[in-house]
């Protein structure tokens, strides 16, 4: 669906991506992790065609992104950390630009503004940022686009709404359609992201499915630190201990842990990590 070949992009002379090869898969919910600054959101804006890249080559279903072909935006949907809806009922809003997606379901965004809790009939200008992120959440989802891109959605969000949030992504995900979620708040989708992409200063140092990390690393707590431990982080009542995965047991992923240990141990990771 998306394939980044030898990307390199810069602000002026701060070089962002130097050489970044990704592919993203259609049937995948992917969790973009990274520190600040490292280029999450210039990603997320370069796939959908807000940034050109300065060499290389970005391809989203065999389109230029930065061309922003019509055929393009219908099948797209990027939806911005901050995100400030117009002076519109919402409800209207929806009507009018829901013309633009050629799978756009009313039904289901009539649905899903119902289980979020937001008044369609209220102009954006007088919900709250939550409401607002949740409202344009639900027309996302109701665009049925084959990909959707979400900066930190979580944020501004209570407790009930960020479980309501983690239930409509999974349920609105199809074999057909990738969702890209970049996010700080690793703990609000931690059972909901997969694959990880863990992104560092000019490159990805991580790019997999739940499914091989586990294979590859454990995840156990002790009351010390392991001998083995590659990564070993102290929490209440002991120690989060990231090691290899030597007999190949089943091993629940604890993703904060995992960013930390990429981050410290990157030449290691990517040797564990090696095809």
């Amino acid at each position: 669906m998306v394939t980044i070949d030898n990307l390199h992009f810069n602000y002026s002379k701060h070089i962002v991506f130097n050489d970044v090869t990704l592919k993203l898969e259609a049937g995948k919910i992917y969790g973009l992790l990274g520190q600040n600054g490292v280029g999450k959101t210039t990603l997320l804006k370069i796939i959908s065609g807000l940034l050109n890249v300065k060499s290389g080559s970005c391809r989203v279903n065999g389109h230029n992104p930065f061309l922003r072909e019509p055929d393009f935006l219908g099948d797209l949907f990027y939806i911005p950390e901050d995100f400030i809806g117009p002076d519109l009922v919402v409800n209207k809003f929806a009507r009018l630009r829901g013309e633009f997606y050629p799978n756009f379901d009313y039904n289901k965004y009539s649905r899903l503004m119902t289980e979020f809790e937001v008044n369609g009939n209220s102009k954006f200008t007088k919900l709250s940022f939550g409401q607002q992120k949740k409202a344009i959440i639900a027309f996302a989802l109701s665009t049925n686009t084959k990909l959707i891109l979400m900066d930190e959605p979580s944020n501004g969000l209570d407790i009930p709404s960020k479980a309501q949030l983690r239930r409509v992504i999974s349920q609105a995900s199809t074999d057909e359609s990738c969702i890209v979620i970049s996010t700080h708040q690793v703990r609000d989708l931690e059972n909901l992201i997969d694959p990880i992409i863990i992104l560092d200063r000019n490159g990805v140092l991580l790019n997999e499915t739940i499914d091989e990390i586990s294979k590859r690393l454990c995840f156990e707590f002790g009351a010390t630190v392991s001998d083995k431990a590659i990564y070993s982080e102290q929490t209440i009542g002991g120690y989060i201990n990231v090691c290899r995965n030597e007999t190949n047991r089943e091993c629940k992923i604890n993703i904060e842990a995992l960013f930390n240990t990429v981050h410290q141990n990157r030449d290691l990771i990517k040797d564990i990590f090696k095809k």
